[in-house]
């Protein structure tokens, strides 16, 4: 029987968790949670007037049966009785697992890159799951290679519980749950974070020259520190990202951003009190997959590479309530929760942003979007939506926290970190898309995203007549059941 401690394992340092009950959260438990509306009311389009800073934090790694497959109103692991009516295949044993409670720290996950999202769906039956890990890489130097397995035994169909990651649970009760989030791409964390900025993923031949990139699921130029990607191992040279990203159009309307990355670092606080904490420094570097933007004509063109900062220029800006209009927000390795980094550190990292968003003059007038890049491998039974060639990708976790979000809310629309770039354009640019036709810069790309019919809007997360609710700030290192126990 796994047992209940206080002490979590992160990655290169051991994380202490405060003997503290999880803060009483208030309002909505998620039981009887209401559906999402399907198209926006007339109030709600005037209304996201009020939102004038939106915050992307972007984690790693986990589907959204991994870490919600059991919260209550959400549509979660199928279960009669409280018990899995799936049972996932197991070729390596000749039989079939499945989906249960695992409270270890350190998970292992699944290849996930296209091949293993086609595998992993299956055709529709969402049964690849255990096979893929079984025939993933070992022993890989890059652990955040999508070939590789981070477990000597499956871990794919275990999920996490309410206990394990209380903060995650008590933002998804007290603000709002999206059920139907997809990864906008069928593929790994590199492409994903390229729609995360672009909205596509491409080979460029040309600098300069948008009309030069080809579609590239899968195998988009590599930063050249993804060495370990490449089949002779040689370093690459500077990958060529010739095609429009969102920062274009923002600089175009003068409107502020920020990408903001974590040097290989975890929040780790003197005091196991605190409910907000800067990360303490290390030596490391935040991998290229996860911070593409530098590789950007435009933005460079632009003259925006500052814009790039260390993640405690985010918290200097919270604090000072000069938020830029836009942030985004990329982990390093020990906090990201991407496969063998803990579960704890990652949670405490996210409580720390948040808490510093909540502290500031600028929480009235902000949109944190909290995501997990990709589905890492892990079981999730909801087949995706088809789009076009390059996705969608499977379920992920994802919470809307704002003063004005719905108060324990469940959003079944069908959505996309598309609705991301389409709110920040509804919000800042007018409705401006990355249209080709439009934006002044022609590339082939084969979808306009924020357009596509089947995508949800996320101004039904917010209700703009309610009084703005109050910061719901949360320890750093609260209660978990997590186990040390964990992949190996």
């Amino acid at each position: 029987m796994r047992s209940r401690h206080s002490r979590a394992v992160a990655v290169g340092a051991v994380v202490t968790i405060a003997a503290l009950a999880v803060t009483a959260c208030t309002g909505g438990s998620g039981k009887g949670a209401r559906s999402s509306a399907t198209t926006r009311a007339p109030s709600q389009a005037a209304g996201i007037q009020a939102i004038r800073h939106i915050v992307v934090i972007m984690q790693e790694n986990r589907s959204f049966d991994s870490y919600f497959g059991t919260f209550p109103g959400a549509d979660g692991i199928p279960m009669r009785d409280g018990v899995p009516t799936v049972c996932i295949p197991d070729p390596a044993r000749g039989s079939c697992a499945r989906p249960s409670v695992d409270h270890a720290d350190v998970n292992g996950g699944g290849p996930h890159s296209e091949a293993n999202a086609v595998a992993d769906v299956n055709g529709g039956k969402m049964d690849g799951f255990i096979g893929q890990a079984e025939s993933g890489r070992r022993g890989c130097l890059d652990v955040t290679n999508p070939a590789c397995t981070n477990s000597a035994t499956p871990d794919v169909v275990g999920y996490h519980t309410g206990s394990d990651i209380p903060n995650y649970w008590s933002y998804a009760r007290n603000f709002v749950l999206q059920d139907h989030m997809f990864e906008p791409n069928a593929s790994w964390s590199l492409p994903e974070h390229l729609f995360q900025v672009s909205e596509w993923s491409a080979n460029c031949s040309r600098h300069d020259d948008p009309t030069s990139c080809v579609n590239a699921l899968q195998s988009p130029g590599l930063p050249p520190d993804q060495a370990a990607l490449r089949r002779n191992g040689a370093p690459g040279r500077p990958p060529i990202y010739a095609w429009t990203d969102l920062t274009y159009l923002l600089h175009k309307n003068n409107v502020p951003w920020g990408y903001y990355v974590v040097t290989g670092t975890e929040p780790d606080c003197q005091d196991d009190a605190a409910v907000s904490c800067a990360p303490v420094r290390q030596n490391a570097r935040t991998p290229g997959i996860w911070n593409p933007l530098p590789f950007f004509d435009t933005v460079r063109q632009d003259g925006e590479l500052r814009n790039i900062q260390t993640v405690d220029n985010f918290y200097a800006a919270a604090k000072n309530g000069t938020l830029p209009a836009v942030s985004w927000i990329a982990p390093s390795g020990a906090v990201s929760e991407h496969p063998p980094a803990t579960v704890s550190a990652g949670q405490s990292y996210v409580t720390s942003l948040v808490n510093a968003v909540m502290r500031s003059p600028d929480w009235t007038s902000t949109a944190i979007f909290l995501a997990w890049d990709d589905w890492g491998g892990f079981y999730d039974h909801v087949v995706p939506p088809k789009v076009d060639q390059n996705g969608y990708g499977l379920r992920v976790p994802a919470i809307v926290i704002s003063p004005y979000a719905k108060k324990g809310f469940v959003d079944h629309q069908r959505l996309s970190f598309d609705a991301y770039v389409k709110f920040i354009e509804d919000v800042f640019l007018h409705g401006q898309r990355l249209d080709p036709r439009t934006d002044g810069r022609p590339d082939p790309r084969p979808t306009v995203r924020e357009d596509v019919k089947i995508l949800g809007d996320l101004a039904a997360d917010f209700d703009f007549s309610q009084p703005p609710q109050p910061p719901m700030v949360l320890p750093v290192h609260p209660a978990t059941t997590l186990t040390r126990r964990g992949a190996g």
